[in-house]
Formats: structure tokens, C-alpha cells, sequence
């Protein structure tokens, strides 16, 4: 889970085989990330740009990145507990990239706009992590499951006003950490629009409460993905089980996976625990996903 035991884990691992901040400096973050996001052949030309959404809670910045030509899936991108950043904007623009309209978003636009982790750090290493965190434990504390759907309801009238966007195709959702319950939330929220969610490392999603995520499912009517950290089920070893049941009841179709080797928050490339093998593995499953469900 995203807590104190899992900054430990962090620590541990990047004190092991993390990149170090001089070798992040060397290479700048850009080529850094570039170096860990592997380019494809296929890429499509897009373009990229900073907007707002209106709310009802006011005004979310985001960033909103599509191929150049055509009308395309869309796919809401929310990140993790560190909010918006370099790493989340380089991944949204990849899947872009791949044929899909991706709105990346700030969760904390009610708080700030700036981001939480500056754009010149280059990982988010043990220093910088502890020195964040009291302030991202805060932010996240704001969000509940009513804003997460208002937000996502939000994200998604935005979309569907956009020329680059195929509003004849339904909409993916992919949460990351804290997020990844969000997928979940909105699926269920919005069952004649979404039809694909992707939760990474997502916390939360099976709990005692009558909202848990898990109890959303006969809601839905989306794909889904679901890849677990180990740590993670190593401390919640019947999530998984509880997840499986769910879909399986709902006969809805969910890949639910505990990716070997992994700690909490291995996918994005600026983590400590960033784990490029099982990283791409994942991101080749969202594809999969999405061109399965939003095709």
C-alpha cells in the first residue's frame, strides 16, 4: 500500500538499484525518461497541449495530448499519490502516441496548480520522497469517491467536446496508485461510456465499506486490467481472490495479475521502485486492453 511501510520498501530498493540523482543530472530528465520509455516504430505525430476543465468544483489544469490528424478513443489518465509530473506527461503522450486521446489530470487542482514535484526533479528518490510526502498525504486526504466521479464526469464532457476525440467510441480510464480506485468509481458512474479501466498498483480497491470499489463491479459494463505490486498482495494476499469473484459474478472480462518482483509504485519511470521490465509488460497489457475494449 501507498504508507510509511512502503516509503521504507522504496528506500531500500532504490539505496540498491536506483539511478542515482548525478546520473540523472547527466542525462536530464527528458533523454532520462526518454531512455526509460521505449520508442515505437509506429508513433503517430500528435500534439500537445496545457488546458482547463470546468468543474463543479472549479477549474482542473491537465494535459491534453492526441495524434495530429483524426478522431480518436479517448483515455483519462490520473496519476498517482505525487500528482501531476514529467513521468505522467511522457506517458500520456506515448499512449498518444499509440492512437488515443489522453487527458492527463491534477487531481489537486482544488489545492494547487503547481505541481507537487517539480519538473527539475529527476527521480523521486528517497530525500525527495520523505520531504513530499506529509504535503501529497494531505492533498490526497481531499479527494474523495463523490469528487472522483464529479471530476470524472467533468474529464469526460471535456473529451467529448474535443474534435480529436471519437465520441462513438467509449472512453478508457487508467489509475495509478491512490487512483487506481478511481477507474473503478467512474466505470460504475458512467457504465454507457467507459469501457475500458486499468488500475496500477491501485490501493484500496477491496475493503469492508459498502462503497469499496470491488462492490461497484455489477455497475459496470468495462474491461478491465488490474496489475498488483507483490508487496502489495503480500499484505492483502486475499484482494486479489475478492477481485476475481467480482468480475466473475458480473461475467464481466478483467485480467487481475501480481506482477513478480514488484514493489507499490513500480510502473511510472521517475519512481524509486521503477521496475522497466514489468513495467513495459504492463504498459503491453493496457494495450491490449484498450484495443480490445475501445476499438
Amino acid at each position: 500500500m501507498c504508507d510509511e511501510d512502503s516509503n521504507r520498501e522504496a528506500e531500500a530498493y532504490y539505496r540498491r538499484h536506483g539511478m542515482t540523482r548525478r546520473a540523472f543530472g547527466k542525462t536530464g530528465l527528458g533523454a532520462a525518461l526518454a531512455m526509460m520509455l521505449p520508442w515505437s516504430a509506429r508513433a503517430q505525430e500528435v500534439k500537445e497541449s496545457k488546458v482547463v476543465v470546468e468543474t463543479p468544483d472549479g477549474e482542473a489544469d491537465a494535459y491534453f495530448v492526441h495524434p495530429a490528424k483524426g478522431r480518436h478513443p479517448a483515455v483519462i489518465m490520473w496519476p498517482d499519490i505525487f500528482g501531476m509530473r514529467p513521468a505522467f506527461r511522457q506517458m500520456g503522450r506515448r499512449l498518444a502516441e499509440s492512437g488515443y486521446a489522453v487527458l492527463v489530470v491534477n487531481p489537486y487542482y482544488r489545492s494547487i496548480h503547481a505541481q507537487l514535484i517539480p519538473d527539475e526533479a529527476r527521480v523521486i528518490d528517497p530525500d525527495l520522497r520523505k520531504a513530499v510526502w506529509p504535503r501529497a498525504k494531505a492533498l490526497a486526504a481531499t479527494l474523495s469517491p463523490a469528487t472522483c466521479v464529479t471530476d470524472g464526469r467533468a474529464f469526460v464532457r471535456f473529451l467529448d467536446r474535443q474534435p480529436s476525440v471519437d465520441t462513438g467510441k467509449r472512453i478508457g480510464v487508467v489509475g495509478y496508485c491512490m487512483t487506481g480506485s478511481y477507474t473503478f468509481r467512474l466505470a460504475a458512474d458512467m457504465p454507457k461510456r467507459i469501457g475500458a479501466g486499468a488500475s496500477f498498483h491501485g490501493v484500496g480497491l477491496v475493503t469492508d465499506g459498502e462503497d469499496s470499489p470491488h462492490r461497484l463491479v455489477p455497475e459496470m459494463k468495462a474491461g478491465f486490467l488490474i496489475a498488483i505490486a507483490q508487496n502489495d498482495d503480500e499484505r492483502d494476499p486475499g484482494a486479489k481472490t475478492a477481485l476475481r469473484t467480482a468480475f466473475d459474478s458480473a461475467e464481466l472480462p478483467a485480467e487481475i495479475e501480481v506482477y513478480e518482483g514488484t514493489l507499490h509504485g513500480w510502473c511510472p519511470p521517475d519512481s524509486a521502485v521503477y521496475n522497466r521490465e514489468q513495467a513495459e509488460r504492463a504498459w503491453g497489457r493496457l494495450q491490449a486492453l484498450l484495443a480490445r475494449n475501445l476499438s
